[in-house]
């Protein structure tokens, strides 16, 4: 530990409500306060945001994360400022005098994190601000956008290596998800990082559990999915605009709450689409890829592809929006050889054969993943160069159902003899198709150039239908007996040493059955076993204070911390405090209507004793002290709306969200308490010195002026 290192665990409770770190976060943050350039490599749900966001916490300065996603930013601050971080953002989003106004707080030092786009931080003002601003740390989220062979190249990244000239003696940390190889040293020399201090976590999500299904009628079985999850939100990723928009269509129509989520949608519809999601009005999104990288809700419990996605990275990072509050969330995955062939004609239009090359191999891999009898989980290790450390992971359906196998020498030696017999005759190799039209005897214009008709193996294979050769050959492609190359404008197929053997030698071949369609299973490790009943009432308060807020629902609590507070019964602040994610500001704002839900249900119902190894069984309610500062009773609701109207005019003076003003639960302290001073307004719960001053003359203006008229009213 570096001499006069900040004690961190104390502001980890205060500001984020955790009692300790995950894997990595703590030696990325002490390396980063002692001025070293980190390079960190953390997946979805890993904590990656906290190694920048605590820092800014330990001393003076101002953090500035550079982040490509505009609603990521808003989320992102909105959660900070609600645990009583000094955060903002700057981008496009904001009105001109908005955007003012917090140049002046910067300017006058009042924020310790800034959020900015790429595009923006450049501007040569901008830059010349942060040259006065007192920077101390550079984040660059999404790092792998800088980078030409990560899965989402964004050119004004390459601007970001000037931060490096302009700030020598800044330390720079760069953060991803998702990353092979040679992204990650592209990252480190594309920002000029001075030997940097090189975390890389595990990509294991072990609360995620991954099935691939056979898709037949889709519709009918996402419907079927998501009737047996009646009260979980989710993503269901589509290949096409239209997609998203028929599929959220019949959703709605079968009484499931969606909306559509594509590139083709105004910016006011994408908002207004992605706030509904994040506040819990709307169940489930039907997105394009264009969606999800900046949602940070933390309770996504399934994302479902209703279409194959492109590559494993894009599929990695998609399915990594589930389960980021670690409880057990599922990921679906529909395939057909259809949309396979759809794939490949979209490829096959490129103009460059480099990236047809790249590409297919692309889609190779997610096919070989799609199609695998082998454990999903260490199929999606393995691509990041990660080694599973279980055979059985006990998390994906390959695990948990092992397919069966089936002796296929026949099928096998009609397609390796098939491949030899070409290769005999032409003198060179073709691709999957052209095999395949030979096994099946297609009469077709290529059949007929090369004289393929001639073939003793022409038309053998008329007992299985095109896609099913497919998938036979992919399947022996896996198995080490057929190699696939690249030729100018496809892949071509040849025999292996060990596929001649096949032929040659009469050797016994055992195939996997294709995946199937069963209902995905109900069980789910992981879960925090709890009072249901209890948990919805939670779920109902919570909705309520982020409604008053005006606020996502997560941002209030997350669903790992009403889970834990279903299953302890705390009966005191002390006991709240103990829940993870429950923050010194959390406890002060929302600890006695928490604690008031929960007495009120004990009193209504048996505590339950659950069936969880971990717990011990609910701790006994230590009771409720009820005081001026606490009580949640009778106030004036005429005052209360009067003062609401006062809050209103103030927040569109300033062009704020009226919950920045004074929450919902200190204009009702107000009505109860009357204060007539900006000493006694400062001692209201939630409102504080610095608002008492910036607002009291109003309020107090408004509460004089009621009191005036209800004394000559009744007099």
């Amino acid at each position: 530990m570096e001499p006069n290192a900040p004690p961190l665990l104390p502001l980890l409770k205060q500001y984020f409500g955790f009692r300790s770190f995950r894997p990595l976060q703590e030696e990325i943050i002490r390396d980063a306060l002692a001025g070293r350039d980190v390079f960190a490599l953390l997946p979805t749900g890993g904590g990656k945001s906290l190694c920048f966001q605590l820092p800014a916490m330990t001393r003076d300065g101002l953090t500035v994360v550079v982040s490509p996603l505009i609603a990521l930013m808003k989320d992102q601050v909105d959660a900070l400022q609600a645990s009583g971080v000094p955060a903002t953002f700057l981008n496009s989003s904001l009105p001109a005098g908005e955007a003012r106004a917090r140049l002046r707080g910067l300017h006058q030092g009042e924020y310790r994190l800034l959020y900015a786009a790429p595009e923006r931080l450049m501007l040569s003002g901008v830059m010349s601000d942060l040259q006065r601003w007192n920077v101390n740390l550079l984040a660059i989220d999404e790092a792998h956008c800088i980078s030409e062979w990560g899965h989402d190249f964004r050119p004004e990244y390459r601007q970001l290596a000037g931060l490096r000239q302009l700030f020598p003696k800044v330390p720079m940390m760069a953060l991803t998800a998702t990353a092979t190889d040679r992204v990650r040293q592209d990252i480190v020399a594309l920002l000029q990082l001075r030997e940097p201090c090189c975390y890389v976590a595990s990509f294991n999500r072990p609360n995620l559990t991954y099935r691939v299904f056979a898709k037949n009628k889709p519709y009918e079985q996402l419907l079927d999915f998501l009737r047996k999850r009646p009260r979980e939100s989710g993503i269901v990723y589509c290949q096409s605009r239209k997609s998203t928009e028929s599929v959220a269509e019949r959703l709605n129509e079968a009484g499931v709450k969606a909306r559509p989520y594509h590139a083709g949608l105004t910016p006011r519809e994408r908002s207004e689409h992605q706030d509904l999601f994040l506040r819990d009005e709307v169940r489930v999104v039907c997105a394009t890829i264009a969606f999800g990288m900046g949602i940070n809700k933390p309770n996504v419990r399934f994302v479902v592809h209703y279409d194959l996605p492109k590559n494993i990275e894009g599929y990695y990072q998609e399915t990594g929006r589930a389960g980021r509050d670690g409880l057990p969330s599922e990921c679906v995955l529909l395939f057909s050889a259809g949309d396979v062939m759809k794939q490949t004609r979209f490829i096959d239009e490129k103009p460059s054969a480099k990236e047809r090359n790249i590409a297919h191999e692309q889609l190779r891999q997610m096919v070989h993943y799609a199609e695998s009898a082998g454990c999903r989980r260490g199929e999606l290790l393995g691509y990041f160069g990660e080694t599973s450390a279980e055979d059985n992971c006990g998390g994906c359906d390959n695990c948990l159902s092992p397919r069966d196998t089936y002796d296929g020498t026949l099928a096998a030696q009609k397609f390796l003899s098939c491949l030899y017999r070409i290769r005999q005759q032409s003198g060179f190799e073709f691709g999957m198709n052209q095999i395949v039209e030979v096994l099946t005897g297609a009469e077709t214009e290529s059949i007929r150039k090369w004289g393929h008709e001639k073939l003793s193996t022409y038309g053998i294979g008329n007992e299985h239908s095109r896609p099913e050769w497919k998938a036979i050959g992919r399947e022996l492609i896996r198995l080490g007996l057929v190699r696939q190359a690249p030729a100018e404008k496809f892949q071509v197929l040849g025999l292996t040493e060990e596929g001649l053997a096949v032929i040659k030698q009469r050797k016994p071949v055992k195939l996997t059955l294709p995946v199937s369609a069963p209902a995905p299973a109900e069980h789910r490790t992981g879960e925090i076993a709890c009072d249901e009943l209890l948990f919805e009432r939670l779920v109902r308060l919570r909705k309520q204070l982020a409604d008053e807020r005006a606020v996502p629902p997560h941002i209030v609590f997350s669903d790992v911390s009403l889970r834990q507070m279903a299953r302890d019964y705390p009966g005191s602040e002390r006991d709240l405090a103990r829940i993870s994610g429950m923050s010194a500001r959390k406890l002060q704002e929302f600890g006695p209507v928490v604690l008031a839900v929960i007495v009120g249900h004990l009193e209504t119902q048996p505590r339950q004793i659950f069936a969880d190894a971990s717990f011990e069984g609910p701790r006994k309610p230590t009771g409720m002290r009820r005081s001026a500062a606490t009580d949640d009773g009778p106030y004036d609701e005429d005052l209360f709306e009067q003062l609401r109207a006062v809050r209103r005019k103030l927040a569109e003076e300033r062009n704020l969200p009226a919950y920045i003003i004074l929450h919902d639960s200190a204009l009702r302290h107000l009505a109860r308490a009357y204060p007539q001073t900006e000493e006694e307004l400062a001692q209201i719960p939630h409102v504080g010195a610095k608002k008492a001053a910036d607002f009291g003359e109003q309020f107090l203006a408004a509460i004089t002026e009621h009191t005036r008229t209800r004394r000559q009213s009744s007099g």
